[in-house]
């Protein structure tokens, strides 16, 4: 047994003497970086800086591209495949589907936090620390829970951290810059285009044990088809967003807090319920998730953005400048 595989078994034999008083606890920390925290950029964007927003965004979802990326070229099995000896804690094995390199948790984790710890570094620096905090605890979350090994985890983490600084890097060379912003949409739209191409091409380790496929890889296609939606939805919708609508935050507005609020409701319905009850099973797997990511981000972008113009202007007064 390997040293990492050593390692989560020491984390679950504390895991078992504690009783498992720590595991809900690890388990909801684990499923807020990937179940709340991806609306945040939405919610920036909306109420507090459009650029902010829009660098959160793009951060996000390029990282989940990427991620996808890897995790279908690696094609690394989870560590209970690779060890009968480890079992995961609870549940947390549900929700751990597709291949196991790197961490999705530990990358939602440093991107997110990460980008809203560079955020706050000069305004609230105690914030900022505390989100280094979250980010080791989420990343430290996933080995304690038993569903990857140390190095999907710092793997995880070193790519979020490292996508926050070039996207904050590219964001200083193209800013306001119209002409460069419309050439990396194209640029994104056709990357875009050949990572499904090539995740939808490439062979994948077919290994069976009593007849049962050990990893299905079409669990993990369908994160990185939902990846690849979201992230045409946001080259495309902050196209329209640039040149058309040209939003900007109503400032001040009694309206607003209520809307961002409303606006993050019918996202993660969209996300949680209608998307599945109505697209997946009327497209599948890999279509049903591209035109979830699409529609979702998309609206975020440009639909909302234009219902809060409309509804603070005519309750509120004229839109002010962000």
């Amino acid at each position: 047994m390997g040293f990492d595989l050593q390692y989560l078994l020491f984390l679950q034999n504390l895991r078992e003497s504690t009783g498992g008083v720590f595991d809900e606890f690890f388990n909801a920390l684990s499923k807020f970086a990937v179940d709340i925290l991806p609306y945040l950029p939405f919610v920036v964007y909306w109420c507090v800086n459009k650029k902010l927003g829009y660098r959160f965004m793009a951060t996000a979802w390029i990282g989940e591209v990427l991620n996808g990326v890897i995790k279908l070229t690696v094609c690394a099995y989870r560590p209970w495949i690779r060890s009968d000896s480890i079992v995961p804690a609870g549940d947390s094995k549900v929700a751990a589907t597709g291949y196991s390199f790197p961490s999705g948790h530990s990358l939602c984790a440093a991107m997110y936090y990460g980008s809203a710890a560079v955020w706050q570094w000069n305004k609230r620096r105690w914030i900022s620390i505390l989100c280094g905090v979250l980010i080791l605890l989420t990343g430290f979350s996933r080995n304690f829970l038993g569903v990857h090994t140390p190095q999907d985890v710092v793997v995880g983490i070193t790519e979020g951290l490292l996508l926050v600084a070039v996207v904050i890097f590219a964001e200083k060379r193209v800013a306001d810059n119209d002409k460069a912003l419309d050439i990396l949409t194209v640029v994104g739209i056709l990357v875009t285009v050949g990572v499904i191409l090539y995740i939808t091409l490439k062979p994948y380790p077919m290994d069976y044990v009593d007849g049962k496929l050990l990893v299905d890889p079409q669990k993990m296609m369908n994160d990185s088809f939902k990846a690849c939606g979201g992230f045409s939805g946001l080259l495309i919708g902050s196209y329209i967003e640039r040149h058309f609508i040209r939003y900007e935050i109503p400032q001040g507005s009694s309206s607003l807090p209520i809307l961002s609020c409303v606006g993050f409701a019918l996202l993660f319905a969209w996300k949680e319920l209608l998307a599945p009850a109505t697209i997946m099973p009327l497209l599948g797997g890999n279509w049903g998730n591209l035109i979830t990511g699409f529609l979702m981000v998309f609206f975020a972008v440009v639909v909302w953005p234009l219902v809060i113009r409309k509804t603070c202007t005519t309750k509120s007064g004229a839109a002010q400048t962000a």
